[in-house]
C-alpha cells in the first residue's frame, strides 16, 4: 500500500490539470505574445487564468501577476516593495517561523541596509498583535507575515494584522505567503488589508514551476527581473501558458467543494492525532483543532531521529518529511521548532504529515497501525 502523506511538500496533480497542460503544450503552443492565431490562442489561456483567480480572491485581474511559484512570488514582493518603497523608510517586519523564502529574503535586505525585526510566537506559533503593534515605527515600510505555518499548521491573525497596520499607518505595505494556505481558506485581500499575496500552483494540485503574485494596484513596487517586458514589465520572461492554464484548473477544483473537503480533512487529521497520541512519548506540536490548518501535522517522536522514522515508514510504503522539504536537504534546526519551546530532544525527532483531498481514512487508519508497531521496535534498536 502506497500513503503519500507529504502534501505540505507538494501534491499530486488533478487529472483535469494535467489533461489541460497536455492540450496546451501539444495543440495551443502558441506564444502569448505572438500576433498570429496560435499567439492568441495561447494568450486567451492567459486571461482566463487571471479571471478565475481575480474572481476567486476578488480583486482585479490586472492585480494578479504570474510567477514560477512561491519562492519567486515571495522575492519580488519583498525586494521589490522595500526598493520601491525606501525613500520612506528602511524598516521591514516579520515572524520568526517564516518559510526560509522570506527568511532568506530578509536576510539578504539586512545586507543591503535595511532593518528587520523578527516578531516572536506563542507555544501555538501565533504571533501577538501588541508585539506587532510595538514593532510598527515611522520606519517601517513593509510587513510580511505567513498566513499559515508549513511545518506546524498554525494560523496567523491575518485580518486583525491588516486592520491593525493600516490603521496605524495606511502606507505600509502587508504582504502574506499563503502557499500553504491558499486552498485550504477562503482569503480576500481587499477584505484582510492584504496588499501583497503568494501563492505557489503545486501546493493546490496543480503543477509545479507556477504560482502568482496579487499586487494591489496602489502598492509601489519595482520588478527585479528585466527582458522582453512581458506582464507590463514586471516579470518579463514568455509565460509558462501550460502550466497557466494547469493553475486556472487547480483553482477551480480546489474551490469547488472546499467546505466539504476540508471538513473531510479536519476529521481525518483529528483521527490521525488521537491515534499517534496513543503512542508512549509522542507528542503533537501546535495547536490541533479547527484553529490550526487541516492539513499539516507536526509529530515529535521521543528516542528516535527523525530521519531513521521517515525511512521506516518509507519502507512501508508510507511518505512523510522530516519538517519542512524545502529545508529537508540541510541539516539544520528547525526555526519554526525553536520558536514554539519545542524540547531540544525533540527537535531532531519531529516528522511532519500533511493531508490532501486524496488522503483516505485507510491511510490514516494504516499509518496509525504502522506507528503504533514501529516505534517501539525503532526505540529498541535504534540509539540517539
Amino acid at each position: 500500500m502506497e500513503v503519500y502523506l507529504d502534501n505540505s511538500a507538494t501534491t499530486k496533480c488533478f487529472d483535469s490539470v494535467a489533461k489541460i497542460m497536455t492540450k496546451v503544450m501539444l495543440e495551443d503552443y502558441g506564444n502569448p505574445s505572438s500576433m498570429h492565431n496560435k499567439g492568441m490562442q495561447a494568450e486567451n489561456y492567459v486571461r482566463y487564468a487571471k479571471e478565475v483567480i481575480a474572481k476567486n480572491l476578488k480583486v482585479n485581474e490586472k492585480e494578479i501577476l504570474f510567477t514560477s511559484g512561491g519562492t519567486e512570488s515571495d522575492n519580488l514582493a519583498l525586494i521589490g516593495t522595500a526598493i520601491a518603497n525606501q525613500r520612506a523608510g528602511r524598516h521591514l517586519i516579520t515572524t520568526k517561523i517564516e518559510h526560509p523564502a522570506i527568511l532568506q529574503t530578509m536576510q539578504y535586505l539586512e545586507s543591503m541596509g535595511f532593518k528587520v525585526t523578527y516578531l516572536p510566537v506563542d507555544a501555538m506559533g501565533r504571533i501577538r498583535l501588541e508585539d506587532l503593534q510595538n514593532a510598527i515605527t515611522r520606519d517601517t515600510i513593509l510587513v510580511s507575515i505567513m498566513h499559515t505555518n508549513n511545518e506546524i499548521g498554525s494560523l496567523q491573525p491575518i485580518a486583525e494584522a491588516g486592520a491593525l497596520i493600516k490603521r496605524i499607518n495606511p502606507g505600509i505595505v502587508f504582504h502574506v505567503d499563503a502557499v500553504q494556505g491558499y486552498g485550504k481558506f477562503r482569503i480576500l485581500p481587499k477584505k484582510m488589508g492584504i496588499d501583497l499575496l503568494s501563492v505557489s500552483g503545486h501546493k493546490i494540485h496543480g503543477p509545479k514551476g507556477i504560482g502568482f503574485l496579487y499586487i494591489n494596484e496602489k502598492v509601489k513596487i519595482k520588478p527585479i527581473s528585466f527582458g522582453g517586458g512581458q506582464q507590463k514589465g514586471m516579470r518579463s520572461g514568455t509565460e509558462n501558458v501550460p502550466a497557466i492554464a494547469g493553475l486556472a484548473t487547480a483553482v477551480e477544483e480546489i474551490y469547488r467543494d472546499l467546505d466539504r473537503d476540508m471538513d473531510d480533512m479536519y476529521q481525518l487529521k483529528q483521527m490521525f492525532i488521537e491515534g499517534v497520541s496513543k503512542i508512549q512519548d509522542v507528542k503533537v506540536n501546535g495547536l490541533t483543532d479547527r484553529n490550526s490548518a487541516p492539513h499539516v501535522i507536526s509529530v515529535s517522536i521521543r528516542g528516535i531521529r527523525s530521519e531513521v522514522v521517515l525511512h521506516a515508514l518509507e519502507d512501508k510504503g508510507i511518505y512523510v518529511s522530516a519538517g519542512s522539504a524545502c529545508a529537508s536537504n540541510h541539516p539544520m534546526v528547525s526555526p519554526t521548532l525553536k520558536a514554539i519551546g519545542v524540547e531540544k530532544d525533540l527537535l531532531d525527532s519531529t516528522i511532519r504529515f500533511s493531508l490532501s483531498v486524496f488522503t483516505t481514512r485507510e491511510e490514516i487508519n494504516y499509518t496509525i497501525k504502522t506507528l503504533y508497531d514501529m516505534i517501539p521496535m525503532l526505540r529498541r534498536f535504534t540509539r540517539k
